[in-house]
């Protein structure tokens, strides 16, 4: 699907990507300025689970999802948008 797009486009979601592996899920979270504890309060989870998730440990989940989709010819896109940064 990506290979579809356009050289430029794909340049983007490469330098995008590498931006978001190298900061992990954390970028978001820190783009609005919160603390882990205060989302865990929101989610009602605990801290640790926000660090978790944030380490990358459940989002398997995501790429599995993905592939799934793929494979029975669908696409699946998962964006993130919040009041101080860019959709990623």
């Amino acid at each position: 699907m990506v290979a579809a797009l356009p050289e430029q486009r794909r340049e983007r979601l490469d330098a995008r990507f590498k931006e978001l592996k190298d900061g992990g899920s954390r970028a978001p979270r820190r783009g609005v300025g919160k603390a882990q504890a205060a989302i865990a309060s929101i989610v009602k989870i605990k801290q640790p689970s926000v660090s978790k998730i944030e380490k990358q440990a459940e989002i398997c989940i995501c790429r599995h999802l993905k592939s799934f989709v793929e494979a029975i010819g669908g696409q699946l896109d998962l964006i993130v948008a919040s009041p101080r940064s860019r959709a990623v």
